[in-house]
């Protein structure tokens, strides 16, 4: 087994045969060969045996250099000298047989590496041969003392063997700990993975990893020191805490409605701790009074932490019931286009509904009439189109108060029928509170001559249906609407999946739904009007009962046009197109004036037609019958 050293070029007691009879001893300072004439002997001197020995000469006064006859004891001298040379050559044989065979051990051959030496202390050592100074070599320089920095004399240390004495003892002992410890490393590479490919062997000592690990056994450079130092430290405490605080600094938030997503997610897997630190990161680049998205991302971390911790952050839900809130919501249909003309496709479609009516009687069931904005327009529209003969409207409007008057909507008719005195139009107002169950033509007071029609303006999205109670008002609303056999039956709704949709999607909706729509607050109502705080005051009210609340406690159940087309089929209704005339009025009345509205569209989709802010639909209005 190769070791990686010719045999022939280097000597046992570091001299360098060159070919020649001629010995010539090798330069420790730089490794190089080079002849050393002034250590040069005699060519007589180095035929040992033959010729006489320098030694055995003796000089006489005067006469110098003159070879004499030699005394007993001169001659047992000589051959006690001979006999102590000849024993150390054996020695230094026997040595450097035991280092052969130690590196035929530890320098065994592997199967190669993918990586290149790269150890500077052990290229530095050899730099004529492929591999670096025998390992054992190496630690017998450094823990005995025999041999200095290089490639030494052995014979020097069997000499110095003689008379070491407790040193001796003391180096044998550290050599086997040392040896001990490259049985432990021999062990470790003895366990290379057995899936590498095979190939051409090399040394184990050009693997960089182990040829380190030894090189630091045996001196470790200053620098090897000072990192083990620095890595000791950064296990202390201080330095420990300190690296834990930099590993879990929160990142900054570059997308709040990303990062709104991720919280509720969170919520959903039931992650508490890690969506209330998100929400605390998300308010600091909230603000209610800047723009759209941090007015949308304020809105929806209130909503969120409602809905981790409902005690401390109740989410609103009585509060929907409250006037303040109805009055802020009447508001919002008054500035925003797609509220506003809402309400005027449906009085579109009343009116194309009853157009045939030769009485010019007609009779409107309002079950959600707010502040009467809507009936204004319809008061104007039908005092538009009047013959000769007087247009008669009629409007039931229903309460919620069972018992005593509403004098909200008695305010409300005294209000309209002022106004319906002005334009020429005869309008009859009563307000009445009687069960769904209880409802009939009869009790509503229609009569046969009069076209009924039924208007539901944001009105469905708020009543409870099969996902909440058995009763389901809703679908049974619809059944009772549609035994009175109306002409026409308006609904409008706002665009959001918001009814039966987990909680997850409800954010997401509430994101796109209510971000787009205080996107298009901005391009209608100045940020320094007062009325303007109060809407969003209350879309952040409609927004939090949608996404914190369950049950009977979540008033917001809006759904898509999709779900309202299947659920008024259900209930027995067919759609009732409107016409192109009723489309290109509603365009008209949105670019008129000086501004217009631009970012406002008007679409026409499966029988509905939608009202949207750049290119997202968020209100529709339907006909049906």
């Amino acid at each position: 087994m190769s070791s990686g050293f010719s045999g022939d070029f280097y000597g046992g007691a570091g001299w360098i045969n060159t070919g020649r009879s001629t010995m010539m001893p090798m330069n420790n300072n730089n490794n190089s060969l080079k002849p050393q004439a002034q250590f040069q002997l005699p060519y007589s001197s180095q035929l040992s045996g033959i010729l006489p020995d320098p030694s055995t000469q003796i000089v006489h006064q005067g006469r110098p250099n003159l070879i004499g006859k030699r005394s007993l004891a001169e001659f047992q001298q000589q051959q006690q000298f001979q006999f102590l040379q000849q024993h150390q050559q054996n020695q230094q044989m026997l040595l450097q047989q035991q280092q052969q065979q130690g590196l035929g051990f530890y320098l065994r051959n592997v199967k190669p590496r993918s990586y290149q030496q790269s150890s500077s202390e052990f290229s530095s050592l050899s730099s004529n041969t492929r591999h670096p100074l025998p390992v054992m070599q190496q630690l017998r320089s450094t823990q005995t003392g025999f041999l200095t920095p290089g490639i030494q004399n052995y014979s020097t240390g069997v000499q110095n063997r003689s008379t070491m004495g407790v040193q001796e003892l003391l180096a044998q002992e550290s050599e086997k700990k040392m040896m001990n410890c490259l049985q432990e490393l021999e062990k470790q590479l003895l366990d290379d993975n057995d899936d590498e490919d095979e190939g051409d062997t090399v040394s184990v000592v050009t693997n960089n990893e182990w040829s380190e690990t030894i090189q630091n056994l045996i001196s470790p450079s200053p620098n090897q020191i000072h990192n083990q130092n620095q890595k000791l430290a950064s296990l202390s405490p201080s330095s420990s805490t300190s690296s834990c605080a930099s590993s879990t600094e929160s990142p900054p938030i570059t997308c709040p409605k990303q990062s709104l997503i991720e919280a509720a997610t969170a919520i959903s897997e039931g992650k508490n701790d890690v969506a209330v630190e998100m929400l605390t990161r998300l308010s600091q680049v909230a603000n209610v009074r800047g723009s759209s998205d941090q007015r949308l991302t304020a809105y929806m971390v209130s909503a969120l932490r409602s809905r981790v911790n409902p005690t401390d952050y109740p989410p609103p839900v009585m509060e929907l019931h409250s006037k303040e809130h109805k009055d802020t919501i009447q508001n919002l249909y008054e500035v925003s286009p797609c509220f506003k003309l809402g309400f005027m496709a449906a009085n579109l479609a009343i009116l194309e509904a009853v157009a045939d009516n030769p009485l010019n009687k007609l009779h409107v069931i309002d079950f959600d009439i707010g502040q009467g904005g809507q009936y204004l327009h319809l008061l104007h529209a039908l005092a538009a189109k009047q013959s000769d003969k007087p247009t008669i409207l009629k409007i039931t409007a229903f309460t919620e108060q069972i018992s005593g008057v509403d004098e909200r909507l008695n305010s409300i008719g005294l209000e309209l029928k002022s106004v319906a005195n002005r334009v020429g139009v005869c309008l009859y107002f009563n307000v009445l509170a009687i069960k769904v169950t209880d409802m009939s033509r009869e009790k509503l007071g229609v009569e046969p001559i009069e076209a009924l029609a039924v208007n539901f303006a944001f009105k469905l999205h708020r009543l409870p249906d099969e996902s909440v109670t058995t009763e389901n008002i809703r679908d049974e609303l619809l059944r009772r609407v549609k035994g009175l056999s109306p002409k026409v039956v308006t609904v409008v709704e706002q665009e959001y999946n918001g009814n039966t949709a987990p909680f997850l999607a409800r954010v997401n909706e509430a994101c796109g739904h209510y971000g787009a729509l205080f996107d298009s607050l901005d391009a209608t109502v100045s940020r320094d009007n007062i009325e303007r705080v109060k809407i969003e005051e209350g879309l952040s009210r409609k927004l939090a009962n949608s996404v914190a609340c369950e049950g009977r406690d979540r008033v917001e159940r809006c759904e898509v046009f999709g779900k309202w087309r299947a659920r008024m089929s259900m209930a027995g209704f067919e759609p009732r197109p409107m016409s192109q005339l009723v489309a290109n009025s509603l365009r008209s009345k949105l670019n008129s004036g000086i501004r217009g509205n631009p970012g406002f569209t008007v679409n026409e989709q499966s029988g509905g037609i939608c009202f949207g802010w750049m290119g997202r639909t968020l209100t529709v209005a339907s006909a049906w019958r």
